[in-house]
């Protein structure tokens, strides 16, 4: 089902290229989406739902629907109630909102003000959305997986249609992306609800800050909507960057995070929303032999995935781009951008998922200080990269040092005469990606919950042999075709094909042929 989401949202981010391309109007889009997407992520993927799942387990664990039931009635009406007051502040406050996410705009701007105005349209998007995540969350404590991970696909139709049906008939067209988004947020929602109702579960809404299990959530809750989300935070600090470089910038990034989460919404949400109620239900039943091989089968899992999708993305950054999106108003210019940030943020999809584990290692555990404590050693350390990538940009390389000389020592305008300044930000999100999942893994040893499993290094030959073989393989094709932006559509599709094809048959044979068995990646 996760799949099929991913598929789809492939397709909704084509038909964005296709139609709007990479314009200082999508750049306004992309920031007024992010603002309330933000809110998706630490409530869909991240804080929320750390600390509501494990709650919910307890509760489960006594055998009373009754109580169950009266915690989501009031989860759902504290959640609802806070939620509502947020979107209301966020409508009316969305004019001196913007400049604080995207300062390079400018206030007075017509991208300002556009972007201020999707931003109103936009915003209500997290009140509904959070509210689906609280509904994914209880179906996925009940072993139900499919309905929650199928909702995306909701959301990716209701963009394309925005995009191809109702932008040709208004004055701003990119303003019929805010709408596509804020009816997302109701259609997701509303098709979880049925499968709630099934369950015996379907919330009415009830005040309960100061009940028990409500104040449990909210004290573990607190910590980790900064611990879950260092990602995003970082990725809404480069935003506020990114609105002072060359138009386009914003877009460009927006299609680097897009390929990426290919394999991380995939594979990564999808081994995180299983392994946190499972652990979760280890904790509780004080099975520590369980919770460690469960723990040892993700980072398996993981870097499995990880490792051919990182090089698979490097290798190929600049033919999947091309055929993705080099259509109608997307360029090659744009493509090659997107490729140089591409490359950048690709070197650390193997560390992005294995935090979608660690992380859970530690709030199944009820423990939300940690992942804080390297969340804020990981934003730190993505603003001091990005400022030493940025400075060495301007005084280590020609174009740099003649950028800044034009502006007269200004750095934000200097910064907005360089082409490709944008894949320093992407190059800062790997370093503190990387920077995070090692300190998680750290604290994780230290904690002496996690025992290493026997044949780790059996697994990292194997590993390595396939990675190497599939190298070999798409570097052949590559060489054998190495310009992808001046083919026609269906010359670009099937040589993708045989690439990707290639490479993973490839990947796959010589994992069979070293003994790795699908049964293996069965916990």
């Amino acid at each position: 089902m996760t799949f099929f989401s991913r598929v789809s949202g492939l397709v909704r981010d084509q038909v964005y290229a296709a139609v709007f391309g990479a314009s200082p109007m999508m750049d306004a889009f992309v920031v007024a989406f992010r603002i309330p997407n933000f809110m998706r992520r630490l409530s869909a993927e991240g804080s929320f739902s750390m600390a509501f799942v494990p709650v919910l387990a307890e509760y489960k664990a006594r055998g009373d629907h009754a109580a169950v039931k009266l915690l989501v009635d009031r989860v759902a009406g504290t959640l609802a109630a806070f939620l509502l007051v947020l979107t209301a502040v966020a409508v009316l406050a969305a004019p001196w909102i913007m400049p604080v996410f995207a300062p390079g705009f400018g206030a007075g701007t017509e991208q300002g003000r556009l972007a201020a105005q999707m931003l109103r349209i936009t915003f209500p998007y997290a009140l509904f959305i959070s509210l689906a995540s609280l509904a994914g969350g209880i179906l996925n404590s009940y072993q139900r997986f499919a309905v929650p991970a199928l909702s995306p696909v909701l959301m990716n139709l209701s963009m394309i249609a925005a995009a191809l049906c109702l932008a040709p008939y208004m004055r701003e067209p990119v303003l019929a992306l805010a709408w596509g988004v804020f009816a997302a947020g109701i259609l997701q929602l509303a098709f979880q609800l049925p499968s709630l109702a099934r369950l015996g579960l379907l919330p009415r809404p009830r005040w309960g800050v100061r009940a028990p299990g409500v104040r449990k959530i909210m004290k573990l809750m607190v910590p980790t909507l900064f611990g879950a989300s260092v990602a995003q935070v970082n990725l809404l600090l480069n935003t506020i960057v990114a609105s002072f470089l060359v138009g386009g910038s914003v877009t460009w990034l927006y299609y680097t995070d897009r390929l990426l989460e290919f394999p991380l919404g995939m594979f990564g949400v999808a081994i995180g929303t299983v392994i946190l109620p499972h652990l979760s239900g280890r904790h509780a039943s004080t099975d520590p032999q369980g919770f460690s091989k469960a723990l040892d089968w993700g980072f398996r899992l993981c870097l499995l995935i990880g490792v051919p999708a990182c090089l698979g993305l490097i290798l190929c950054a600049e033919p999947l781009i091309a055929t993705l999106f080099q259509h109608g108003n997307f360029s090659a210019h744009d493509t090659a951008m997107a490729r140089m940030s591409l490359v950048a943020q690709a070197t650390a999809v193997p560390a992005f998922l294995l935090v979608k584990v660690l992380a859970p290692a530690f709030y199944s555990r009820q423990d939300t200080k940690t992942p804080v404590k390297a969340a804020v050693v990981a934003v730190a350390g993505n603003a001091l990269f990005t400022a030493a990538l940025l400075f060495g940009l301007l005084v280590l390389t020609q174009r740099g040092a003649a950028a800044l000389a034009a502006s007269g020592g200004q750095v934000f305008e200097a910064l907005g005469r360089v082409s490709g300044a944008h894949a320093c930000l992407a190059l800062a999100i790997a370093l503190a990606g990387w920077l995070n999942a090692i300190q998680l893994w750290w604290y994780l040893r230290r904690a002496a919950v996690y025992e290493v499993q026997p044949g780790w290094r059996h697994f990292l030959r194997q590993l390595a042999v396939a990675a190497i073989g599939m190298l070999a393989v798409v570097l052949a094709l590559l060489w054998l075709w190495p310009d992808w932006t001046t083919w026609p559509w269906w010359q670009r599709i099937w040589r993708l094909a045989v690439v990707v094809g290639a490479g993973a048959i490839a990947y796959g044979a010589l994992l069979w042929l070293q003994g790795i068995r699908a049964r293996d990646l069965r916990h």
